[in-house]
């Protein structure tokens, strides 16, 4: 078995987990039965992680968002998807990596599905630069989203990134002029859109493939127009402030679905969408599956007309006047 991960709210749990395997391992060695003690200590750590789990903070959210054991775009795409054929390119300039996509089908229909890919090792994560897109990443989705649009096919989403990438030559490329082509784009695109933030959605980065009619969140990831630490850095010249700025941002997928900026939440397994990757797939499908039934049977037109009425309805407020 491959060694999880534990984050640090996570070690009364990582110390049980250590002592069941410490078990199985002696139930292996010796004729002692021992399953009996190796059941409890597992049900006591399924309760343990229960209860961790059901009173987290913002900023804990956050860390569970960026767990390197998390489900990617990749693992969504192989487990939900069918005939999938990835498209390379922008056209323009080169074949960013921290964006994939191409042709596939769901539940037996055609669609066009992309996301941010983080990558699972050192050498993949550079390769795809953390998930951070260049302006060529962000041409590709474009160039991805307008083939759709002419063979009339849904658009299939998935946010999970810690921001556009804030490099020079990002910027000589024309990364904010790239990022806001996609928003003006999307909003017009002709065709039905799914998008679900299933770890970070950080900033433009997260904006420039989520103009969607549905908008789905799994239930530990985050969606906010800056990290906590980059909050943090700009209000108190310190990242270690991001917890505070954690629970001022309203990043948590509860927080954005009162605020009525995302429309369901996808629960995760106990203990986060990395500890039964299969589990999750399957809550994922069932819920892309209700959003598609929304949206696939309407017409441009009024599709359209659902997808201004949505973008317009964001930041919306209610004056009261003094002593009314």
């Amino acid at each position: 078995m491959a060694k999880k991960t534990f984050l640090d709210f996570e070690q009364p749990v990582a110390e049980l987990e250590a002592k069941i395997e410490e078990l199985r391992y002696v139930q292996t060695e010796s004729a002692v039965d021992i399953t009996l003690e190796i059941d409890q200590l597992s049900k006591k750590s399924q309760q343990l992680t229960k209860d961790i789990y059901s009173d987290l903070s913002p900023w804990q959210v956050t860390k569970i968002s960026r767990h390197p054991e998390r489900p990617y775009t990749l693992d969504y795409i192989h487990g939900i998807f069918t005939e999938f054929v990835e498209m390379h390119g922008d056209r323009h300039f080169a074949d960013d990596l921290s964006i994939v996509g191409g042709l596939a089908r769901f539940n037996g229909h055609a669609c066009m599905v992309l996301g941010q890919q983080k990558g699972r090792d050192t050498k993949e994560r550079t390769l795809r630069n953390f998930g951070m897109s260049k302006p060529e990443g962000y041409r590709k989705a474009l160039r991805l989203m307008k083939t759709a649009e002419k063979f009339k096919l849904p658009v299939f989403t998935f946010v999970d990134t810690p921001g556009a990438y804030p490099g020079i030559d990002a910027e000589e490329r024309g990364q904010s002029e790239a990022i806001g082509r996609n928003i003006f784009e999307m909003a017009q695109l002709e065709v039905p859109i799914i998008t679900t933030i299933i770890g970070e959605g950080g900033s433009g980065g997260a904006l420039a493939i989520s103009v969607a009619d549905q908008v789905l969140m799994l239930q530990y990831s985050v969606y906010s127009v800056i990290s906590p630490e980059g909050c943090a850095s700009i209000l108190w010249k310190t990242s270690e402030k991001a917890e505070v700025a954690a629970d001022a941002l309203g990043i948590t997928a509860h927080r954005l679905k009162a605020l009525g900026l995302v429309d369901k939440i996808v629960n995760e397994p106990v203990g986060g969408a990395h500890r039964d990757t299969d589990q999750m797939v399957s809550f994922l499908k069932r819920a892309l599956g209700d959003a598609w039934r929304q949206v696939v049977d309407l017409k441009p037109k009024e599709l359209l007309e659902r997808r201004y009425e949505r973008l317009n309805s964001y930041g919306r407020f209610t004056d009261t006047k003094a002593g009314k």
